[in-house]
């Protein structure tokens, strides 16, 4: 039943706006380095920047890939990410339904 450990990742990251968001997704799943994602909003952040508390909506990503890709996404989401310190988290899948594990595999083949 254990198939899945390690095989694959969510990667998490927010973003300001709807339209950054579908630009993000677009550009991850056109390099074949996500097989899915899912983009939940607005969320209400609230965090200390640059000495100062602030709030703000956001949309947060949820990245799906094989772990192997791991590297090559951060590096390409960090590019391409419009916030000067972008969250960026990265979570093991500890199981996954054999059949989506597959289709993760086929969607990210030719990364």
């Amino acid at each position: 039943m254990n198939n899945s450990v390690a095989a694959m990742v969510q990667v998490v990251t927010t973003v300001e706006t709807s339209e950054q968001s579908e630009q993000l997704a677009g550009q991850l799943l056109d390099a074949r380095l996500a097989a899915c994602i899912q983009v939940d909003g607005p969320i209400r952040s609230h965090y200390v920047w640059k000495e100062t508390r602030q709030s703000a909506n956001e949309y947060r990503l949820v990245i799906k890939t094989r772990s192997e890709l791991t590297e090559s996404l951060v590096r390409r989401l960090s590019e391409i990410h419009p916030y000067e310190t972008p969250e960026i988290l990265v979570t093991p899948v500890i199981w996954a339904a054999k059949d989506y594990l597959a289709w993760v595999r086929e969607q990210t083949d030719g990364a």
